[in-house]
């Protein structure tokens, strides 16, 4: 632990940002990847944009599953992170300990709501009567395996924490093969169509749950004991208080994509392209553009421990190093994905399968009305898991909600019944023109919380330096 922290405060800053980012943004893709592979297969087979409706239909459940599991596990890792720069040991495993028996507990409660409830959220989430049994097929077989998935989520984040994002990475790729070499099986060979998607999602899923199980038994940084599962509730709180921007994060995803698919259904059956074509094409732009907030999110999780081991030891100008080098990665990212969704959005779109000459057009249009400010979204979310990094919570929450609770959501219901009544356009274009309004007054209000933050900083490492002399 004595060398794992010398580096921490002393490496190169971009070294230790590459060692550290590059497993945190596959170990992210991948994660994500299982939902992209299951539409990838589900559209190119018989059950075509359907399939692909019905398993978009699931995906707000499962980001409330989510929600909770990351919430638990990146409050871990900021708060293991900050133990670190702190030398506070003792804390380290009880969160860890803590972290791991509550996602338990709430991940059987979760998998027995889901259970009993599927089909009215299946309704209230979109689907309808050519998807309901498609949807509760997938979700059902899905939710029975939420411990384990929770559990991973939970666990990797700690591994990457614990300064092993190589094997955090490792896990889920393992996990991923398993999913890729089982759809078409399962799929295509089986017959088993949406069931087999979900059954091979599931079990590597429980393969990646149990590489990252065995690691617990030698970790770095801490030793758990069997008290460390007693659930301690002052750092529960703490840990909480961390992961909060990130629950509700996932749970403004969950927002969107129910305002979405409610909007989507409505004002897209009084259009030309009917209330499936919509919601499957919202489907696919919503794992696409999970795939390039996962690449960001992993540029700023690989800073994670930098970040708050830097801040906890009082090396703010180290944090500030890292902050630059993330923000130039992070406007990269973002400015390629907004070239690549304005140019060939055809392209895209075809991987998850064809479809008729709407669904094309509104493909199309969505991906370059509706993604038109992606690199925006990217810096709100650098953002938001940056201060969540450093404990400040506050402000992680603000910029968790400014885009998608604040703005997008009211707009997603006013837009469409402002244009559905007017002669220019249809309702359902309004739902598209939301996201960039939003991303406008986000990039505002995140640009007034960085200012602020870092004119404190810069007092902070004045103060230090300071002292420094004076000593």
């Amino acid at each position: 632990m004595v060398n794992e922290n010398k580096i921490l405060e002393e490496e190169k800053i971009s070294k230790l940002l590459l060692k550290f980012s590059v497993p945190c943004i596959m170990g992210l893709l991948i994660s994500a990847f299982y939902n992209i592979v299951d539409q990838i297969f589900i559209g190119n087979s018989t059950l075509g944009y359907l399939g692909n409706a019905a398993t978009g239909v699931s995906f707000p459940v499962i980001c409330i599953a989510n929600a909770f599991a990351w919430c638990v596990g990146d409050g871990a890792a900021s708060y293991l992170s900050i133990c670190a720069g702190r030398k506070d040991t003792d804390s380290a495993h009880k969160s860890v300990g803590t972290g791991i028996t509550v996602t338990l507990l709430i991940s059987i409660v979760l998998m027995l709501i889901c259970e009993i409830a599927a089909v009215p959220l299946m309704n209230l989430f979109g689907a309808s009567d050519q998807t309901l049994g498609l949807s509760v097929t997938y979700f059902r077989i899905v939710a029975a395996f939420f411990p384990f998935y929770l559990l991973l989520n939970v666990m990797n984040s700690m591994i990457r924490a614990d300064g092993s994002p190589a094997f955090a990475m490792k896990a889920m790729v393992m996990g991923a093969i398993i999913n890729i070499i089982l759809d078409p099986i399962f799929i295509f060979l089986l017959k088993w169509g949406i069931a087999g998607a979900a059954w091979a999602t599931a079990i590597g899923q429980v393969v990646s749950f149990v590489m990252c199980a065995v690691y617990f038994f030698k970790p770095k940084s801490f030793k758990l004991k069997k008290s460390s599962f007693i659930p301690n509730i002052t750092i529960l709180s703490k840990m909480i208080n961390l992961g909060a921007a990130t629950f509700i994060t996932q749970i403004s995803i969950v927002a969107v994509t129910l305002v979405s698919n409610m909007t989507l259904a409505r004002y897209g059956a009084l259009s030309k392209y009917g209330p499936d074509i919509p919601i499957s094409v919202f489907s696919i732009q919503t794992k696409v553009y999970t795939i390039v907030l996962n690449i960001v999110t992993g540029i700023v999780l690989g800073g994670q421990p930098i970040f708050g081991y830097n801040y906890g030891a009082k090396r703010m100008d180290r944090v500030r190093e890292a902050y630059k080098i993330v923000l130039r990665a992070t406007l990269i990212t973002g400015i390629t994905a907004t070239i690549i969704f304005q140019l060939w959005p055809k392209v895209v779109v075809g991987i998850f399968g064809s479809g008729n000459g709407l669904y094309q057009e509104f493909a199309v249009k969505t991906f370059r009305i509706y993604l038109s400010l992606m690199t925006v979204t990217c810096l709100v979310k650098m953002t938001a898991v940056f201060f969540q990094s450093i404990g400040k919570s506050k402000y992680a929450v603000m910029a968790s909600v400014i885009r998608d609770i604040i703005c997008f959501t009211p707009l997603a219901i006013i837009l469409p019944a402002i244009l559905e009544g007017s002669e220019s356009g249809t309702g359902i274009n309004g739902i598209l023109y939301a996201a960039p309004i939003s991303d406008l007054v986000a990039i505002a209000v995140i640009f007034v919380l960085t200012i602020s933050f870092f004119r404190k900083l810069n007092k902070e490492i004045v103060i230090e330096e300071q002292k420094e002399l004076a000593s």
